[in-house]
């Protein structure tokens, strides 16, 4: 039988259980977790630019004319490496496991690329562990491995490793 409710409660993971080319045991997405909102993002490159602009009038006052340039692009850069983060969280991870096959796609607002597909009755999933901590899940076919769920926790890869095994246990016993 098919899981019609969250295997695991997970930040940034949500199960959904759907029909489509039969039913899905996990279709979990995976979006990494952005803790700086866009109104705080504003607020912060409005602060740090209101710091650089008294900073380079001090330094105008003392005759220093390049270091305000230099100011100019400190503030650039932070807004720039930020844009590239708030992009970066637009990409989610999805893992769905099905009676037949498991699937690994990454999907952004613009495409969908699909990553990994094994058969569910050979996938393993393999959990990376170090100093007693999950540091990493892999799904496993025949020598071949494809990462999963890097965008969560230590415990979130742990427990997402869990509901994961159970999903595709699940689906081989529903086979028969």
């Amino acid at each position: 039988m098919p899981c019609a409710k969250p295997l695991a409660k997970l930040a940034g993971v949500a199960n959904i259980a759907v029909t489509m080319d039969g039913p899905y045991y996990m279709d979990a997405v995976i979006s990494p977790n952005r803790s700086l909102s866009q109104r705080g993002f504003v607020i912060l490159i409005s602060a740090i630019t209101a710091l650089n602009c008294v900073s380079a009038l001090v330094f105008m006052s003392m005759g220093a004319t390049l270091v305000p340039i230099f100011l100019a692009l400190d503030v650039g850069a932070i807004a720039v490496a930020f844009l590239v983060s708030f992009h970066a969280a637009k990409q989610v991870e999805r893992v769905q496991v099905t009676a037949h096959e498991v699937r690994v796609l990454r999907q952004t607002p613009q495409a969908q690329a699909l990553v990994w597909t094994s058969p569910t009755a050979f996938t393993r999933v393999d959990v990376e562990v170090e100093d007693d901590r999950t540091v990493g899940v892999r799904l496993r076919l025949s020598g071949k491995f494809a990462q999963v769920a890097a965008a969560l926790s230590p415990g979130e890869q742990a427990d997402f490793a869990r509901a994961l095994e159970t999903a595709i246990w699940k689906a081989r016993s529903g086979r028969f």
